[in-house]
């Protein structure tokens, strides 16, 4: 591979096994996969992210590129409408984002997240 391209291979690679903390969630109880492949050490970083079907509270500080490979979800600005995103599309949340994740179909996305 070169120096300068990376793949999105986590074939191999063990996930990062988490969730959101018990005060941010507003339904279920989902687990979180997260298989890092770019972390440059400047905040800037990609992967692919899973997650099981539940709700919780968000708030981002960092600006979010992310695709959706599978399943189905609803993101909810407070003071604003649920806008749902599914296989196929790709979003940018971006900084000061504040509202919910609601996984309605477990989810897999590719990510890059910049601080």
């Amino acid at each position: 591979m070169s120096a300068h391209l990376l793949k999105f291979d986590t074939a191999g690679q063990a996930p990062e096994i988490g969730g959101p903390a018990p005060e941010k969630r507003v339904s279920g109880t989902p687990q979180h996969r997260t298989w890092n492949v770019e972390d440059d050490g400047e905040g800037l970083y990609s992967g692919i992210w899973e997650s099981d079907v539940g709700e919780w509270a968000a708030t981002y500080s960092e600006w979010e590129f992310c695709h959706i490979l599978a399943g189905v979800a609803v993101l909810t600005e407070e003071g604003g409408e649920g806008v749902t995103v599914k296989a196929g599309d790709s979003i940018v949340i971006r900084r000061g984002f504040k509202g919910t994740w609601r996984i309605v179909e477990p989810l897999r996305k590719a990510y890059v997240i910049k601080d």
